[in-house]
């Protein structure tokens, strides 16, 4: 276990930023070219720039190359630490005698509001051989994607489960006032509790399984990323294995999570959920929920089980085509096949516990977009307060607007009479690019919706101009316009806030 004392981190930290070694320092010597390489696994390009950057370039070739580094450079990029001391922590490894390698992944990750260092164990890549059971993960794809996913609006009281290096945590600390980290992992713990102190923050750790060390506790958010690799009930590594068969790991954190959120609290997780037989994955995750919890089920991905088994065994740093890759992939794919798995489902669930009538939504969100989840939950979230206590007739008076982020496409074909439109389409070119495919009806319909008439006056107007029944346009729209603006396409004229219940 690393001895990163109070004393080692507070040295540590003081080289760190005397030679410059931040989120902007190291890109501002690589270059928008060689960091995009790097973080490519492409490490020639970084390599050559950070030659001629002084300590701040050794610094780079330890920590993020993984390049062994001459005893006199990294004594002068360490001071006031001494290596002696940094060895001793763990931190550095002797490489000969006159050469140190990283001990351990020692990395900025910032935001827009400034810099951290985030501290893990050294990946396959760096250290050479596969990753040990307890191994601790850099900051990695799916801890970002939940970075991205989170709100970020202001809580008194924040839990993350299952903190692993920290990360979130120093997301959270922007807009928590207290925060609270659980792991099950002492080296996890140790590593966490390290990250924490050398960016300065305060924050309450506890070691135990899922919900137990905080059990009977109450929280204004939640956030997770669980171990959610699904396949048959073992552990091969403590950060991605939870020893549960199957989903069972993400269905137990849907399923306890609200009840330790305060009324009104947000919870927000990393989940995988398998796609067995011709079970639609939607019925199989709503049998999670626990009752009186609004529900936001986002489906990012789906992975074929050979392609999903073959991925996680690189992720430890095990070659599929050693005789320890075919055992486990073997295994792994006989337990899929035995239980009908056709594919394994990963994505982002937002849960709020509630008083009213839940709110629970399962949707693809497959398309790629630029814009962080985070604020979508958030706002997805109001959208549900503002339609839950408005019935269809409080809804045909209220009187809506198209925001100016969604735009329509249409796509014409030649006919006998010239173009005829075969597609429409609705974009929101903002947040997650939600479209809907709508008819020349609907299309009528929300041309007219700029805020001046109640939503039931424009359906008469259309009825009279087409010939249509107005019972039936009813019937048709009040449920489009609920979709559309639960997906932000629709908003009423008064603003979201106006009646919404929370």
């Amino acid at each position: 276990m690393p001895d990163l004392t109070p004393d080692v981190l507070t040295r540590l930290r003081e080289a760190f930023r005397r030679c410059g070694y931040d989120a902007d320092g190291v890109v501002s010597v690589l270059g928008g070219a060689a960091h995009a390489a790097l973080g490519r696994g492409e490490p020639l390009p970084a390599l050559h720039a950070s030659s001629g950057a002084g300590q701040l370039g050794a610094l780079i070739r330890l920590f993020l190359l993984g390049r062994p580094e001459p005893a006199d450079s990294v004594v002068a990029a360490f001071a006031p630490l001494s290596t002696d001391d940094a060895v001793a922590a763990g931190i550095l490894v002797p490489e000969g005698d006159a050469a140190f390698r990283a001990g351990l992944d020692i990395r900025p990750h910032g935001d827009d509001e400034g810099s951290w260092w985030v501290i893990a164990d050294l990946d396959s890549d760096h250290s050479g051989r596969p990753v040990d059971r307890e191994h601790v993960l850099g900051v990695g794809h799916a801890s970002l994607s939940l970075v991205r996913a989170t709100s970020r609006r202001p809580v008194g009281s924040l839990l993350d489960l299952g903190t692993g290096n920290g990360v979130q945590v120093l997301h959270a600390a922007r807009h928590a006032e207290r925060i609270t980290a659980t792991d099950v992992s002492p080296r996890a713990l140790a590593l966490a509790r390290a990250t924490f102190t050398l960016n300065e923050l305060d924050v309450e750790l506890l070691e135990g399984e899922w919900f137990t060390p905080v059990a009977r506790r109450k929280f204004d958010q939640i956030v997770c990323n669980p171990p959610f690799v699904v396949g048959p009930p073992r552990v091969d590594f403590t950060y991605r294995d939870s020893g549960l068969g199957g989903d069972d790991a993400s269905a137990l954190v849907v399923r306890q999570l609200p009840s330790l959120l305060t009324d009104g609290g947000v919870g927000q997780l990393l989940a995988s959920w398998l796609h067995v037989g011709d079970e639609d994955w939607s019925d199989r995750v709503t049998r999670w929920l626990p009752h009186g919890t609004d529900a936001w089920f986002v489906q990012r991905d789906v992975a074929d089980p050979a392609l999903y088994v073959g991925t996680w065994l690189r992720d430890a740093g095990i070659d599929p085509r050693s005789p320890e890759g075919l055992a486990k992939a073997e295994a792994w794919l006989e337990w899929f096949a035995a239980h009908d798995v056709r594919g394994i489902g990963f994505g982002f669930v937002t849960l709020r516990k509630t008083d009213g009538t839940p709110t629970i939504v399962c949707e693809d969100l497959r398309q790629a977009y630029d814009d962080p989840l985070g604020a979508e939950a958030a706002a997805w979230l109001d959208r549900v307060d503002w339609l839950r206590p408005r019935d269809d007739e409080a809804l045909l008076g209220t009187a809506l607007r198209v925001p100016d982020t969604v735009v329509l496409e249409r796509i014409d074909a030649p006919s006998d009479e010239g173009w005829e439109p075969t597609v429409r389409r609705l974009h929101r070119i903002d947040g997650p690019g939600w479209q809907h495919e709508v008819d020349e009806l609907a299309s009528a319909l929300l041309a007219g919706c700029r805020g001046m008439l109640p939503l039931e006056d424009l359906l008469e107007l259309l009825a009279a101009a087409h010939g249509e029944d107005v019972d039936e346009l009813r019937d048709a729209a009040v449920p489009m316009v609920r979709e559309l603006v639960r997906h932000g396409m629709l908003e009423p004229a008064d603003g979201w806030q106006e009646g919404a219940q929370r």
